[in-house]
C-alpha cells in the first residue's frame, strides 16, 4: 500500500499531518477487534450527535450520509439508547485522556486508526478500549440477554467504544 498524507484543518486542529500506512479497516492490532465501524457508530447514534460535526472533510462522505448528528449542542435523543452516556470534553482533558494528536479523544483516534493511521498512541488507546469490557461483564451479570432496556447508559457507553451492546 502506498502511504498517503492527510492534512487536517478544522476548528480544533490546524495543519495537523499524519500518514495512512495501512488499508482502510484492515491490519488492526490483534488485541483490537472493534465490533462496529465508525460509520456504523455514527449511524446508530453516539456522543449525543455532537461529534465530528466540523471535521467531516477528513473522512469518507459515506460515513455521514445517515449519521445522527447534532451540529449545535449534544443531544442525548440522538443516541441509540436515548440516554446521556458522555462526559464533556473538558472532563476528558482533566482526566488526561486527550492527547495533542487526537484532541477529540478516543473516537477520533479510532476513526484515524480505521482509515489506516498507526502511531505512538495506539497501545494506550487499545488498552482503554479493552478496559471497557468491564461494562460487558456488568451487562452479562445483571441483564437478560437482549434486554436493551437494562442498563441503557452502560449499553450506550459501550456503543461509544465500538462494542455492539445491542446484541448483549
Amino acid at each position: 500500500m502506498q502511504k498517503r498524507e492527510i492534512i487536517v484543518n478544522d476548528l480544533i486542529q490546524k495543519n495537523y499531518r499524519y500518514l495512512l500506512t495501512e488499508p482502510v479497516g484492515r491490519n488492526f492490532h490483534p488485541d483490537f477487534q472493534p465490533e462496529l465501524t465508525p460509520r456504523q457508530m455514527l449511524e446508530l447514534g453516539v456522543f449525543g450527535g455532537k461529534y465530528m460535526t466540523d471535521c467531516r472533510a477528513e473522512f469518507p462522505r459515506s460515513w455521514f450520509a445517515r449519521a445522527k448528528l447534532s451540529p449545535k449542542l449534544r443531544d442525548p435523543a440522538m443516541n441509540y439508547f436515548k440516554v446521556d452516556a458522555s462526559q464533556a470534553l473538558s472532563q476528558w482533558v482533566i482526566k488526561g485522556w486527550i492527547h495533542r494528536e487526537d484532541p477529540r479523544g478516543w473516537f477520533q483516534w479510532y476513526c484515524r486508526y480505521y482509515m489506516g493511521r498507526r502511531g505512538p498512541d495506539d497501545a494506550r488507546q487499545i488498552a482503554r478500549w479493552k478496559a471497557m469490557r468491564r461494562h460487558i461483564a456488568q451487562l452479562r451479570k445483571n441483564c437478560r440477554p437482549g434486554d436493551q432496556a437494562c442498563r441503557p447508559v452502560q449499553r450506550q457507553a459501550l456503543l461509544h467504544w465500538a462494542y455492539d451492546s445491542r446484541r448483549m
